[in-house]
Order: C-alpha cells, then sequence, then structure tokens
C-alpha cells in the first residue's frame, strides 16, 4: 500500500519562511484584482442595463442574472481540468482574461446598439455572458491554485498568503462597484442617462486586459517557486510519473469509471430536476445541472487509480468542507438580494448626515476586507508561532460561528419594529462586519486548504470542486432569500387600497377576489413563506433561518474537527 510521509518543516523551509512572501504573490494579487474590478463592475451594472437598455423585466432580469451567476461558478472545472492536463495555469490565466475582456467589449458593443436595432443588441449580450461564463472559467480556479505553487508543501505562510491574495480580490471588487457604476449608471435628476451603461462595461473591458498584462510582462521573472522554477507551466507527462515528493503526475481514469460517473451524472441531473420542478428555467434546469456536475466530479476524482490512501482521506476532507462552507453562502450572499431589500424597505439610511443608497450598504463588506485582511494574516502567523494557531476546519467553523453572530444582532434590531418601523442602518454595517470576519476566517483559508490538500495532478480540478460549492450556496441561497415575510411596503400599498395585509395573512379575514387580484398585480402573497414547515411571520423569524442554519453548521463542523484533522495527515 502506498504512504506519504507527515509534512514537516525542514531547515530550509524554515529559512524560506522567514524571508516573508514571494513577489509572485503580489503579482498574482495585482491581476486577479484587476479581474475582480472586470467582474465585479459588470455585475453590478448587468440586471440595471437589462431592464433599462434592453427592456427586460425586473423578473427576468434576476434570471438572467442567477443563471450567470450560477454558470459563471460551474465552468472553472472544465477550465481546471484543462489547465492540469493540456495548457498549464499560466495560459489558462491569459486565455481566460483576454476572453473575459472581449466579453466585455461585447457588452459595449450590445450597450452601443440598443437604441439602433434592439434585437442585436439583446443577441450581443447573450454572446457576450456566454463569453464571459467561459473565460471565467479558465482563469479562476488557475490563478487561485498558483498561489499556493509559490510554496513549499508545509509551508505555515500559506493562510496568511491567500488572506492576502483574497484582499486583492475585494480591492479590485470594491474599485469596480465603485467606478463602473459611476460611468455607467448615471442620471441627470430623476431621469437615468441609459446610454451610459456602455461605458461601464468598457472600463471592465480595459481592467480585464490591464490585469492580463500585467501577468504576462512579469510571470517569467517572479512567479516562481522557492526553487526558482517556473509556477503554472504546460504540463509535461513525457518525464515522469512520480513528482519529487512521490506525488503522480498524472490521473489515471479508467473508461468504466468515466462511464459510470457520465450515467451517473445524467441521473442525478434529472433527479435534482425531478424534486425541484419549477416554472423558472434556471431553477428547474441550471442548479440542477451544477449540483449534478459537482457530484460527480468529486466521484469521478476519485476513481482515480493513482491516488493513495492519504491522498484520498484528504479530499474526503476537503470535500466535507466544501459542504459545509454552502451554508455559509447562502446566507452570506443574502448581500444581494433579501439584506438589500431590507436596506432598501425598512432602514433608515441617513449615515452621519449622509444619504446612502441601498445597494451601497453592502460595499461595507469590502471596505472591512481590506481593513482587516493583512491583520488577519499577521493573526495567523503569529499564532502559529506560539503553537496555537487553529487548524483550517476550525477556522471555517469559527467563520460561521461569526456569521450566525452577524445575523443575531440584526434580527434582535427587527424583532420590534412591527411593518412599518425603520432600523439604523448602523445595525446593517456592524452585521456586515461580522460577516466580513467569519469570510476572512473561512474563504481565504478554503482557497489555501485547497493547496494543502489538493494532490499536484488535482491541484485546478479541486479548486474547480471548491467552486462549485460556492455555486450551490448561491443556489441555497435564491431558495433561502425567497421567503423572506412582506415587508413594510407591502402592508403601505395594501392599507391605500383598503386592505388590512396583516389579517389576511393571519387568517382573520377573507379577502375579496377584487382584492386578490390588487395583491397578485403587485406581486404581494396572501400567505406567510414555509421553509422545512416553519411558517415564517416576521423579519426576526426569518433572520433566525440563517443563525440557525450557520450556527449548527458551526457547531457540527467543530465537533468533527477532530477527526477531519486525522483524514488531513499532517496538513493544518
Amino acid at each position: 500500500m502506498s504512504t506519504e510521509p507527515e509534512i514537516s518543516l525542514d531547515s530550509s523551509l524554515a529559512a524560506q519562511q522567514s524571508k516573508g512572501h514571494p513577489k509572485g504573490l503580489y503579482v498574482l494579487f495585482s491581476t486577479e484584482m484587476w479581474e475582480r474590478f472586470n467582474f465585479y463592475g459588470m455585475r453590478a451594472l448587468l440586471t440595471l442595463f437589462l431592464v433599462n437598455a434592453l427592456a427586460f423585466s425586473d423578473k427576468d432580469a434576476s434570471l438572467v442574472y442567477g443563471g450567470f451567476l450560477g454558470l459563471s461558478y460551474l465552468t472553472p472545472m472544465l477550465g481546471g481540468y484543462i489547465s492540469d492536463r493540456y495548457l498549464g495555469n499560466r495560459n489558462c490565466i491569459i486565455l481566460g482574461g483576454s476572453v473575459m475582456a472581449l466579453g466585455q467589449f461585447l457588452l459595449f458593443a450590445s450597450g452601443y446598439t440598443y437604441a439602433a436595432n434592439l434585437d442585436l443588441a439583446k443577441g450581443i449580450m447573450w454572446l457576450a455572458l456566454a463569453v464571459i461564463i467561459f473565460g471565467n472559467g479558465f482563469f479562476k480556479p488557475n490563478i487561485s491554485s498558483m498561489v499556493g505553487q509559490l510554496y513549499k508543501k508545509g509551508d505555515s505562510r500559506l493562510d496568511a498568503a491567500f488572506t492576502i491574495f483574497y484582499m486583492g480580490i475585494n480591492v479590485g471588487a470594491f474599485l469596480g462597484m465603485s467606478i463602473c457604476p459611476f460611468l455607467g449608471d448615471v442620471k441627470v435628476g430623476e431621469v437615468r442617462v441609459v446610454e451610459a451603461f456602455k461605458w461601464g462595461f468598457l472600463a471592465a473591458g480595459i481592467g480585464m486586459m490591464l490585469g492580463v498584462l500585467l501577468f504576462i510582462f512579469l510571470k517569467n521573472k517572479y512567479v516562481t517557486d522557492p526553487d526558482g522554477n517556473a509556477v503554472g507551466s504546460k504540463p509535461d507527462f513525457s518525464k515522469a510519473t512520480l513528482s519529487p515528493t512521490g506525488e503522480a503526475e498524472k490521473a489515471n481514469f479508467s473508461t468504466a469509471s468515466i462511464i459510470g460517473v457520465a450515467v451517473l451524472m445524467v441521473v442525478l441531473f434529472f433527479g435534482i430536476h425531478y424534486i425541484s420542478v419549477d416554472p423558472n428555467p434556471i431553477k428547474s434546469w441550471v442548479y440542477p445541472f451544477i449540483y449534478a456536475s459537482g457530484i460527480s466530479l468529486a466521484v469521478l476524482i476519485l476513481t482515480d487509480k493513482s491516488i493513495t490512501k492519504i491522498e484520498r482521506e484528504r479530499i474526503l476532507a476537503l470535500y466535507t468542507v466544501a459542504f459545509f462552507v454552502i451554508f455559509f453562502w447562502s446566507a452570506f450572499e443574502q448581500a444581494g438580494s433579501s439584506l438589500t431589500f431590507v436596506a432598501d424597505k425598512q432602514t433608515d439610511l441617513n449615515l452621519f448626515g449622509f444619504q446612502l443608497p441601498p445597494s451601497f450598504v453592502q460595499n461595507a463588506n469590502s471596505l472591512f476586507i481590506i481593513i482587516f485582511a493583512f491583520p488577519f494574516s499577521w493573526l495567523w502567523l503569529k499564532l502559529q508561532k506560539r503553537n496555537l494557531e487553529p487548524i483550517s476546519p476550525v477556522k471555517q467553523a469559527i467563520g460561521l460561528l461569526l456569521l450566525a453572530t452577524g445575523y443575531y444582532i440584526i434580527a434582535m434590531q427587527v424583532k420590534g419594529i412591527g411593518t412599518s418601523g425603520k432600523i439604523g442602518v448602523i445595525w446593517l454595517i456592524i452585521m456586515y462586519l461580522f460577516h466580513t470576519l467569519g469570510e476572512l476566517c473561512l474563504s481565504p483559508i478554503g482557497l489555501s486548504l485547497v493547496s494543502k490538500l489538493a494532490p499536484k495532478r488535482f491541484s485546478s480540478l479541486l479548486m474547480g470542486v471548491w467552486f462549485i460549492g460556492n455555486a450551490a450556496g448561491y443556489a441555497l441561497a435564491g431558495t433561502l432569500g425567497a421567503i423572506i415575510p412582506p415587508t413594510g411596503d407591502k402592508f403601505e400599498f395594501a392599507a391605500s387600497k383598503g386592505i388590512d395585509l396583516q389579517a389576511v395573512l393571519d387568517g382573520k379575514i377573507q379577502a375579496s377576489a377584487s382584492q386578490l387580484a390588487i395583491l397578485a398585480q403587485e406581486k404581494i402573497d396572501v400567505h406567510y413563506p414555509t421553509f422545512v414547515g416553519f411558517t415564517i411571520h416576521n423579519l426576526y423569524e426569518f433572520f433566525m433561518v440563517f443563525v440557525t442554519l450557520s450556527g449548527v453548521a458551526s457547531i457540527l463542523l467543530f465537533l468533527i474537527s477532530g477527526l477531519l484533522k486525522k483524514m488531513m495527515h499532517g496538513v493544518r
């Protein structure tokens, strides 16, 4: 039976760690920053562009947005596989970044032509989104997996490195969500200048090209391993079957396992589709495809004949952590849906004399990431030197607990406001602070964990699996966001039409046919939403759903952390 030595620090590794982080980390940091500028800048404008320029309804625009985001986190599996087997990380980053820039320029073209030819503009828009999804699949898993390759196995700086890298993600996100809307979402008085959207997309495309050029010119000099060898080069399977560490260099999937997994994927797809059948085609077709693809890929990797017992246990530990991460993102990603809705309808947005736009409040997350990323990086190194650093699953359990705490704070604030009261925006900002601290414990540590646990031949592919966990969390976020009960504006509208919505919801009175028609026209439900058999009567109960889910997930992950530690075989 094949075995693998436990990871330990030798004198040369200790010497490397004393020098600080390699310069290649900051090249990857900057490249990722411009990519996130591109992606989040476009994302901030997309639904507004669809509604105001391309004449989509709000509902249809939301469906396009959800499908786009889900598929963007599915394609990294394909990009990771092609990188590991054929092109290498470097080529995939250049290819993916260039393709995404092309997608933004296509959106610019759509924004340029919509007034003269709406159908042509819509066609260009669909092509642009497909191109961006494809490009993101090549870029996303490969740049993340390259960070881990800058360091030797067992290097304790890796968690700190991914925290620094993660700050690059959020600097780019903050800049993108600030600059692109400034250029593209323009109003003169109360009238939106629809023609301006194209300039936001153009800025996003230019930002992406800057990132690609930066990487092209600096990669050979700085993006190297501790021995000075190029990181992320095209794989070469002709020279050896084992790496210097004893790992197999190439996966070995049998024809039978590939066919079996393909059959499994089809069965899972139609099974999940049947369970989640819905008039919404994205919910009933795209999400089942995401879930089925993720599970099937996970199974496929475990059928590789070259996997050792230790590698298999490490991969299973990674899958376990990825499962719990789904619950984090399902709650965290309410920022773009239910939390923004609460900010818009039941929050006093006046902060120190400034009236904040509802959509800007969630940007507090990016600001807090920028502020706290380096302190967290320092914290992990300080704890490591004192032998007090918790293992990665414990850090992620802490992240889930901090998320639950943030939701508990906001739940207590909305508990007594009824249907007409408003909470102070400062409480949403405090909630986002706790969510950010939780994110810093979980998300960059997760990226680091993939680099630590993944066999080299699966490094990008398993990074793709990790992002599938994110995609599943986003899908669950949509399901959970839909159980938000009616907010104050719905009760105000009903009252203006002589309808006691509270009494209707409580079953005390029966609305007339004409009243039901009025409420239906405004898409106001006459029944409280339910979740796993529980009725959600108000915002307090709604937010307590997230307190419960993330809190229970935190406790369970902490309880099994000892078992995961054994399965990780020396990786922290």
